[in-house]
């Protein structure tokens, strides 16, 4: 019987624990021993770091982390944003001083990005915030000392940004209201900014514009970018801090869904969408990838889709883990649908790297806004194959307000059915574990909300697909789970792999517990065939695991990701 992995050499994680020299480490042997009872081809070559963060690109440039740190308080929304005291805004203005004096090299230089969205913030905030997260006094003071220093050195653009409209800064340079950019894309840019920075908001073709104007960046080569990159930071973040209407997102939606041509369609009776959050997770048991591979087997396609590595986070993701166990992650769409239709798969993954490289070009631009921007809401309602049968889409969401937005987004795709979960840390997992008495406010872990198609109806909507609305919370003991704590990873890509993997070989705990909650819930949900009796769909996701099924179609998987170009 041949193992996936017959050489320790292709185990190499980074362990949290000190072991001895040519030892492997107690988690690597646990891996390889659940990869050794499966009957698979032997893969080689394959590079397997075992935390999330050995996954970032190491040619993208390191933002300055005193601006960092600043940009994380004064780069959000309008209630969220947290003044910065004269100590902090004294620091941060001197360090941008510094900077761009020369007086900074390398990881401690503010790069251009880090300028847009630090002032546009800073402007969206003077211009159109409350007053609570308005400037503080400490940031008035810090700003008056150090403006007429800074004037002297900032380049046009971001002094456009600081004061577009010479209001903010009293009469030390009139370049804001003068400066509209050089070339055609960068003066499309600054004419959306201007509404941008004062609060406003953009059409639908406006936004659409402005991203297939400047997308891709070139990262080789930025002196021939189609505009500055605090411009384009600035107009990501003020975007966000403006909280976009549904046209915009819209926009950043569908902006690049013929990026590769039309989309295969896949000869499937069902596919679900997944859309986790790009950025992974950090701390808790990310089990969508196990789930993809029970609900296949029977019936339930899942098509997967993120990236390699993410900030704000840096988590893990399903690239990641399964990059690690050595499948291929540069498949085509056309690859994808390859796999959705093989019998002993049903389910896949795509990378945003392949399906959309003019969005991937922004991975390091995104570091270097720090917050979110409206991609990272947007990027989770994607169809990179469709199907011939019915269509849902399932997505993560954290902040009260964007499950609306998510499911606007689904409508807006035409599937027939679309599920918003607030699972751990934003993600799609719902958990088993008990409500703290002292949770946070605003909804709580284990909300859902969504709509799924009806069999007859005489009112069906503008796209011919009748629907009902749901709302609900999970709540896993009144289904026969007994409340249990989140499996923690804390950036292990091993030891996440380690959970799935033993639970896929029907070893019962917390993580067998979720995969099944999470397979059989979003059956139910999306009013799956077979699922509308939960004890029905909690039972078949069972079998699929406990039979052996959903290991051998995820190592079969592995497997044939190699073999289908």
């Amino acid at each position: 019987m041949k193992a996936l992995f017959n050489s320790e050499k292709f185990l190499s994680p980074i362990p949290p624990l000190k072991v001895k020299p040519g030892i492997p480490h107690p988690k690597t042997r646990l891996v390889k021993s659940v990869l050794d009872s499966a009957a698979v081809d032997e893969l080689s070559g394959i590079r397997n770091p075992s935390v999330s963060t050995s996954y970032r690109n190491p040619r993208l440039s390191r933002p300055n982390q005193t601006v960092l740190d600043a940009q994380t308080k004064v780069c959000t929304g309008p209630t969220q944003t947290k003044p910065l005291n004269a100590e902090q805004a004294f620091k941060v203005l001197d360090t941008i001083l510094k900077s761009v004096k020369g007086e900074l090299k390398d990881d401690e230089e503010v790069s251009n990005a880090q300028l847009g969205a630090f002032f546009a913030a800073m402007t969206i905030r003077a211009n159109a915030f409350p007053e609570p997260t308005q400037w503080s006094e400490g940031e008035r003071k810090a700003m008056t000392y150090y403006w007429p220093h800074l004037v002297r050195f900032l380049p046009p653009d971001v002094i456009f940004l600081a004061d577009p409209e010479q209001s903010i800064m009293g009469m030390s340079s009139s370049i804001g209201p003068r400066f509209i950019g050089n070339g055609t894309s960068e003066m499309r840019l600054v004419g959306a900014l201007r509404e941008v920075l004062a609060g406003g908001h953009l059409g639908y073709e406006e936004v659409q514009g402005v991203l297939r104007d400047v997308l891709p960046l070139n990262l080789e080569d930025k002196k021939s970018a189609a505009v500055s990159e605090s411009l384009l930071s600035a107009f990501f973040i003020g975007q966000r801090m403006n909280r976009e209407t549904d046209r915009e997102l819209k926009a950043y939606c569908l902006a690049f869904d013929d990026e590769h041509g039309p989309v295969p369609v896949a000869d499937v009776r069902s596919l679900t969408h997944y859309g986790e959050p790009y950025d992974g997770n950090t701390r808790y048991f990310r089990s969508t990838l196990f789930v993809a591979a029970v609900r296949s087997c029977y019936g339930e396609s899942c098509l997967l889709h993120g990236v390699d590595w993410m900030s704000p986070k840096g988590g893990i993701t399903e690239e990641q883990m399964l990059k690690y166990m050595g499948a291929n992650t540069h498949l085509s769409s056309m690859h994808a649908k390859k796999l959705l239709e093989d019998e002993d798969v049903g389910f896949a993954y795509i990378s945003q790297r392949e399906a959309q490289p003019s969005l991937y070009s922004l991975i390091g631009l995104r570091e270097h806004i720090k917050k979110r921007p409206p991609l990272a809401t947007t990027e989770k309602v994607q169809q990179f194959v469709r199907a011939k049968g019915k269509e849902a889409i399932v997505a993560g969401f954290y902040h009260e307000g964007y499950e609306e937005s998510l499911l606007m987004l689904m409508r807006r795709r035409g599937v027939h059915s679309g599920l918003v979960v607030k699972g751990e840390e934003g993600a799609l997992s719902m958990t088993t574990r008990l409500r703290s008495p002292i949770a946070s406010k605003g909804l709580p872990v284990n909300y859902c909300s969504g709509f799924r198609s009806l069999n007859t109806t005489p009112t069906p909507t503008l796209d011919g697909v009748s629907r009902e609305s749901f709302n609900t919370v999970v709540n896993a003991k009144d289904h026969g789970f007994e409340p249990s704590d989140t499996p923690r990873t804390d950036r292990s890509v091993t030891r996440n792999i380690e959970l799935g993997l033993s639970a896929l070989r029907g070893e019962k705990g917390p993580a067998y517990d979720r995969i099944v909650l999470n397979a059989a819930m979003v059956d139910h949900l999306l009013g799956c065939d077979g699922a509308h009796d939960i004890s029905s769909a909690l039972d078949r996701a069972k079998e699929a695991i406990d039979s052996g099924k959903a290991l051998h179609r995820l190592l079969g998987y592995i497997n044939k990701s190699n073999r289908v170009a």
